[in-house]
């Protein structure tokens, strides 16, 4: 009960703000393709604008093909209209210096907007591979490393996806594999066949959960993976194969990661890699010792222009980052989070071939 009120809590927000953003876009666009704005208007703009909130509820309450279906349609919506949103500023930006015929203004709009919302979404089912070399000093061996992060697994990221992703990870034939959070996207209820796909890794899996596995609800969260062999690190220390893995749960509270850190027994003179789904306190991981740390969240921005905005909080927004001899790798998801859209990012599963420094 305390989850469905918090989710009525946010779309009710949620709406708000997509009806001011509708109203806005099909406003402006009316006038360009001088539409007269009557009841229909004001119809439209309210139905365009309750179609998430609707789908999220829905998909919470029902998660079937139907809902589901439903609810990657309304999120699709909301990329949509963004697109809508920065083509009409851009517009009027130039309408500034320019004189633009307000129909062929309009119908510009809309085509860049079906072009790129189109790309998006495919560019946003495309699973990318990239791999990379770690140097880790004192390492005995050579270790293949796989991260996932950010799966998003839901109504949009379903099994199938995951099927597919888990079959990638093991052609790669990792040691290991770890899952840095948000394994889980919290939109709808696990399903069995999440489970069965989880079930296919060959190799040994570590996840620490990030903060859509709280809006999953942790207790769901936990129990599935219960049924499977993913070993959940939770504020936990484990020695594999001549690593030490630290997994820290994710908080947005300050000094979190500093006070977990130094409440574990970590050896600084093994080496270390910690799994956190925040890409933040390098410095603080750096000075307990830990030499790699694996974080997501981002999303690396998910599409253009949020990646800017994004970088405002995190400035580690994506890919590698270094100090001295620590190592900091934010991976860009391997899904994606509300509309199923990629501009200037991409789904990625990352091996990480970590090596000693001789």
């Amino acid at each position: 009960m305390k989850r469905f009120l918090q989710l009525i809590g946010f779309v009710s927000v949620f709406f708000l703000g997509l009806l001011a953003l509708n109203y806005y876009i099909f406003h402006v666009l009316g006038n360009l393709f001088v539409l007269p704005q009557n009841g229909d208007f004001y119809l439209l703009v309210v139905s365009m604008s309750i179609l998430y909130p609707v789908a999220a509820i829905l998909e919470l309450s029902l998660s079937n093909r139907f809902s589901g279906f439903f609810y990657t349609l309304a999120s699709s919506w909301v990329g949509v209209a963004f697109f809508l949103l920065w083509g009409i500023i851009i517009y009027q930006l130039l309408s500034v210096f320019f004189k633009i015929p307000s129909m062929v203004a309009g119908a510009i709009i809309v085509t860049i907007t079906i072009l790129v919302s189109g790309y998006s979404i495919f560019n946003a089912f495309k699973i990318n591979v990239k791999e990379s070399d770690v140097i880790i000093p004192g390492l005995n061996k050579e270790i293949r490393v796989v991260q996932l992060s950010d799966v998003h697994l839901g109504p949009i990221r379903n099994s199938s996806y995951l099927e597919n992703v888990v079959s990638k990870c093991n052609q790669l034939n990792p040691d290991v594999l770890f899952i840095t959070g948000d394994l889980f996207d919290g939109s709808s209820r696990i399903n069995e066949n999440i489970i069965t796909a989880l079930n296919k890794f060959e190799s040994p899996v570590f996840f620490t959960p990030g903060n859509h596995d709280y809006f999953q609800g942790l207790n769901e969260v936990f129990n599935a993976i219960s049924l499977t062999k993913i070993q959940l690190l939770r504020n936990k220390v484990v020695q594999w194969a001549g690593l030490q893995i630290v997994g820290v749960d994710y908080s947005y509270r300050s000094g979190h990661l500093k006070k977990t850190l130094e409440s574990l027994k970590i050896d600084s003179d093994k080496p270390t890699v910690l799994l956190y789904h925040l890409p933040d306190d390098f410095v603080v991981a750096k000075d307990a010792g830990v030499d790699l740390q694996l974080s997501g969240h981002t999303h690396d921005g998910q599409f253009f222009p949020f990646n800017l905005l994004v970088r405002l909080r995190f400035p580690y927004l994506g890919g590698f980052y270094q100090l001295g001899s620590s190592s900091l790798h934010v991976s860009p998801g391997t899904g994606t989070w509300g509309p199923p859209m990629r501009w200037g990012s991409r789904c990625e599963i990352t091996l990480l071939n970590l090596k000693n420094d001789n």
